[in-house]
């Protein structure tokens, strides 16, 4: 049952827009410092606690934004949402590129980690189209793809967990290169109380993030713009907007690994928007209610990831503008799909 809430005017949603976006800053950030304490006390590691926990929870909003949708019998609005959260989020790690001034981002927190991330987001994308271009078979409504994209999720978490306790490759240590390395567990808080921390703290962001989502889209109902547009340009971004604080403040506090993991393993994580937005959608299979135009973003997030998995491997100490050439290119292309969006 909807919670109800309405927004009466376009002032009253800037406004609340406004504070929504103060509240995540100030929590996204503390959030970070908690997954990073997190995953040093529990063994877990940045890179499994990135993808599990600062990606899941940071997600929270843009998950509701898309299977809600889904569920009114907006497709368009629900896939857009998903897959452009994956786009803008891809951009906010070239953002944190720009942040750490030392050297490029990717070179300095290369780790198996983020690279199996990376490939099982690929994998997760490449799904999506193949749902897309297969027969409209559905089972309950329900395409079969849709299992399958859980199913994948599940094993690369587990690839992840296999890999960090017996590691096949390891990225060349250079002087800029910041290891996935315990640092000194302090007892100043219990296990118990940071898991709590963290948990309200998820819930603040979660909160934020639908009550953003909802200004949003009175602001996106005034302009006039397509469910497309809106869930590209307005719902996505507005619901990113954790994982953009929480990747900058990763990477103030140093914690390299985590500030990419977060952003991977969320991506990967929201591509299971577009799952549980099939799951929602009662007009048969979601991946067929799309117009190409959406389709494109799936493709655009592909190649994007495929970019940043180069930067990974290539690990670029210091390119244009004292980035890494991916991160150029990512904020490049991000820009070329808003411009055929637009104008398409």
């Amino acid at each position: 049952m909807p919670i109800p809430f309405t927004i009466t005017s376009l002032p009253i949603a800037i406004v609340l827009f406004g504070i929504c976006t103060l509240v995540i800053g100030i929590v996204g950030t503390r959030l970070a410092g908690i997954v990073d304490h997190l995953a040093d006390r529990t063994g877990l590691g940045e890179a499994m606690a990135g993808a599990v926990l600062l990606g899941m929870v940071t997600s929270l909003s843009g998950i509701v934004v898309s299977v809600s949708s889904a569920w009114t019998g907006k497709p368009e609005l629900a896939m857009s949402n998903a897959l452009g959260g994956i786009a803008a989020q891809t951009v906010f790690l070239a953002f944190a590129d720009i942040v750490h001034r030392r050297a490029n981002l990717e070179h300095a927190a290369a780790s198996l980690g983020n690279l199996i991330q990376g490939g099982l987001l690929l994998c997760l994308l490449s799904l999506l189209l193949v749902g897309r271009f297969a027969p409209e078979w559905t089972i309950w409504q329900i395409h079969p793809i849709t299992p399958l994209l859980f199913i994948a999720y599940l094993y690369g978490l587990r690839l992840i967990k296999i890999s960090k306790a017996n590691p096949m490759w390891r990225p060349a240590k250079t002087r800029e290169t910041r290891p996935d390395v315990p640092e000194e567990a302090s007892n100043e808080h219990s296990l118990t109380f940071l898991w709590l921390l963290f948990l309200l703290l998820g819930a603040s962001i979660g909160i934020a993030g639908w009550l953003l989502e909802r200004s949003a889209t009175v602001i996106a109902a005034e302009t006039g713009l397509s469910q497309a547009a809106v869930g590209v340009l307005l719902t996505s971004v507005a619901t990113s907007l954790p994982e953009l604080v929480t990747t900058v403040a990763a990477v103030r506090q140093g914690a390299l690994t985590l500030a990419v993991a977060g952003i991977i393993g969320g991506n990967a994580f929201d591509t299971l928007f577009a799952a549980a937005s099939d799951v929602a959608y009662r007009g048969g299979s979601i991946y067929h209610a799309i117009p190409d135009h959406v389709s494109l973003w799936v493709a655009l997030a592909m190649l994007m990831t495929s970019v940043l998995i180069l930067g990974l491997l290539f690990r670029q100490e210091k390119g244009p503008g004292r980035i890494g050439f991916e991160s150029a290119t990512i904020i490049a292309l991000y820009l070329a799909g808003l411009v055929m969006l637009l104008v398409g």
